[in-house]
């Protein structure tokens, strides 16, 4: 007998785990299974008898995240392969961490593609607001195009960032609705709705005037911002014309520039010459904390990257290898901001302290935090790399690192989640340093924190950097 399951648009995962379930536990083989959509053509076969679920089930704690996003792809077959793989777990509880296993494969394959475009979700939603006379919550709407069916996934980011206004997001097949702290999906057919206000002028003025032709990148801004979504941004009937005249906006710009520096900077530069940070740092006596380091720990990164992570210092692992953000910590942090869309490798990752301060214990060296003085007299490494990178965002991870790119760390828990001024004139994005989820057992509630953070850096890195 051949059953043919049939998922509704909304509720898709559910549907899917409850009917896969039942068939799993009665022990149908994944060929003996027809999965279709609601919409689409109606199986030959028919659904077939329902199947009640015999017996429990046990899948790997991977299994249920990807299995979520795998019923928002919208390739053929995607449920097939997704049922045919829980089978396989059933008797081989490490297979989906067996990357060479072509099936395995497959899924990560479209898993990937869904975070992409849920990360293109949050980068281009674009709000306009239409709030009602005499309402007591402002009132927004908004159109986006997704590639899949991510509408359900993607609220609850909408609804944690923007939980003090009422919204709607209308898609081609769904409607979402947030009001008065409920959220609602209904699937709906809509055509692309006009939006245009008269704000739009406003904003492409300066858009136009931010524009640097010198940072242009038109590959990476592509990549970043595909055109398929231009027809939903406002700025985008300006991109073709400030592309083309990038060159000449750039020739304008050095033609302009003075020959001869202020005697302020001239008398800096002498100070400073323009070197690269770490010839000068391996050598540095500020403080105590480099006499007993085994080296000092410049940044690494691109040396155009638009986004900056500043840690506190470097630890034990660190401080051996020579290079940033390589421990726990580290590992740690990767592993969020791969989960939140952020590229670490497109990032200038660094501390606010180039040295190990720590406290030997045996055969051990135990972290110490470096004082407000050894804090002050690393400073100047720290802004020699702002000046040589020149970043559009900061990301201060940690107390340490948001005393020194704003003078002020305290209220770590109040301020995060917050873009402040630094002391440079850049935004810089306050959030915890991972080092304070491994300190706390790696809380689900702070770990949740500094997710949603690295979720709004993504995203303003993304607009960033098609500027």
């Amino acid at each position: 007998m051949i059953f043919a399951p049939r998922l509704p648009r909304l509720g898709t995962y559910e549907a899917w785990r409850d009917a896969a379930r039942a068939l799993a536990s009665n022990d149908v083989a994944a060929d003996d299974v027809e999965w279709t959509m609601e919409g689409d053509a109606e199986s030959l076969f028919g659904g077939g008898s329902p199947l009640p679920a015999s017996r429990d089930m046990t899948v790997p704690a991977g299994f249920v995240p990807m299995a979520k996003l795998i019923c928002a792809h919208r390739t053929e077959g995607s449920h097939d392969l997704l049922y045919r793989v829980l089978l396989r777990c059933r008797g081989n509880t490490r297979l989906l961490g067996n990357r060479a296993d072509a099936e395995v494969q497959q899924l990560e394959a479209w898993a990937k593609n869904i975070r992409r475009d849920m990360h293109k979700m949050k980068a281009f939603v674009r709000f306009r607001e239409i709030t009602k006379q005499g309402a007591n919550r402002r009132q927004f709407i908004s159109w986006f195009e997704p590639d899949h069916r991510i509408e359900e996934l993607i609220a609850p980011f909408f609804t944690r960032r923007f939980g003090d206004m009422d919204w709607v997001i209308v898609t081609p097949e769904v409607t979402t609705r947030f009001a008065a702290g409920d959220l609602d999906h209904k699937a709906v057919t809509s055509a692309r709705l006009d939006l245009s206000d008269e704000t739009e002028e406003l904003w492409k003025t300066y858009y136009a005037n931010i524009f640097n032709p010198a940072r242009l990148k038109i590959k990476a801004m592509q990549s970043e911002m595909p055109k398929k979504y231009w027809k939903n941004l406002p700025e985008a009937d300006l991109i073709p014309g400030l592309i083309a005249g990038a060159e000449a906006r750039m020739r304008k710009m050095q033609e302009d520039a003075p020959t001869l520096p202020p005697m302020r900077a001239e008398r800096i530069l002498e100070r400073l010459p323009q070197r690269e940070v770490a010839d000068d740092l391996h050598a540095c006596t500020r403080c105590p904390i480099g006499a007993q380091a085994t080296q000092a720990v410049p940044g690494t990164g691109p040396t155009d990257a638009t986004l900056m992570i500043v840690g506190e210092q470097p630890g034990d692992q660190e401080d051996l290898a020579g290079l940033p953000f390589v421990g726990p910590a580290g590992q740690l942090f990767d592993a969020i901001a791969t989960e939140a869309g952020l590229d670490r490798s497109a990032a200038y990752v660094t501390n606010a302290v180039k040295h190990f301060k720590f406290t030997p214990r045996g055969k051990r060296r135990i972290h110490q935090s470096p004082h407000r003085k050894e804090v002050d007299a690393c400073r100047v490494w720290l802004e020699r790399e702002i000046a040589q990178i020149q970043p559009a965002l900061i990301i201060a991870l940690g107390a340490t690192a948001a005393q020194t790119l704003t003078g002020d760390g305290a209220a770590l828990m109040t301020r995060r989640g917050r873009v402040e001024r630094g002391r440079e004139g850049i935004p810089v994005l306050i959030t915890l340093h991972p080092s304070a989820l491994l300190r706390s057992g790696e809380s689900e509630s702070m770990r949740a924190l500094l997710l949603a953070d690295l979720q709004l850096a993504a995203a303003m890195t993304a607009r960033l950097a098609a500027l």
